[in-house]
């Protein structure tokens, strides 16, 4: 069932896009006051906002441009009895991804709905999914960015940081072979590279330097083990 954040103060035109979105399978979320818009939004996490530019508090304008800031997938349509170029301009510029002019008929709304959630479907489908690495509150991992956060300090990661912190994570608390890095990350286990994962791991440990919870060690001869201690 998708959801619907309506943002209208028209009761009459409110109560019936309401109930015809509610009978076509819709879960709505109504407000008709923008300066509750985000925080309602932020509860209800709609797929999908239909807004009226015109209302009080805060414009629908001022809505979408906040809200295009923190969730710019979030498809929105606009609902107003403006039909002038700049208008329609500032819309768009402010996040909107559709626009229709008062009055309209539910049918066009509904289309214009069913075509963008697709669409959002399609981009979010197509979209690298990004796997985020937690250890508890101290550290998350995100390797698609190659960064990692520590206690609220961002690292910045090379490529080869990257690959040997995404082994080592995934294998914590497990011992993993220095010929099981090697192969993986340079696709070859020789001498010169075994020196140069003995320098990256020397980087690795000052990145963890702050974090007690947190040891890599190193087995001789073995391999490594990415201990993580928690309390």
């Amino acid at each position: 069932m998708a959801k619907v954040y309506y943002l209208e103060d028209e009761t009459f035109l409110a109560q019936i896009v309401v109930e015809t979105l509610e009978t076509k399978g819709f879960e709505v979320k109504h407000d008709s006051i923008g300066s509750v818009a985000l925080a309602s939004i932020k509860e209800f996490q709609p797929d999908i906002c239909v807004l009226d530019i015109m209302v009080p508090g805060k414009s629908g304008l001022d809505v979408a441009e906040k809200l295009n800031a923190i969730h710019p997938n979030l498809p929105i349509i606009f609902l107003t009895a403006k039909n002038q170029t700049a208008d329609i301009v500032s819309g768009f510029k402010s996040g909107g991804n559709d626009y229709l002019t008062k009055p309209f008929s539910m049918e066009e709304l509904m289309v214009r709905i069913n075509n963008l959630l697709m669409l959002s479907s399609v981009r979010l489908a197509r979209k690298p999914k990004t796997e985020v690495f937690r250890i508890g509150d101290i550290c998350s991992f995100n390797p698609l960015a190659l960064k990692i956060e520590i206690k609220n300090e961002e690292v910045k990661l090379s490529h080869k940081e990257n690959e040997i912190l995404k082994l080592l994570i995934t294998h914590q608390n497990q011992t993993i072979t220095k010929e099981e890095i090697l192969m993986k990350v340079w696709k070859d286990d020789s001498y010169f590279n075994s020196r140069n994962l003995d320098v990256y791991m020397r980087k690795i440990r000052k990145i963890f330097a702050a974090c007690p919870e947190i040891h890599l060690e190193t087995l001789r001869g073995v391999g490594y083990i990415f201990q993580v201690n928690l309390s």
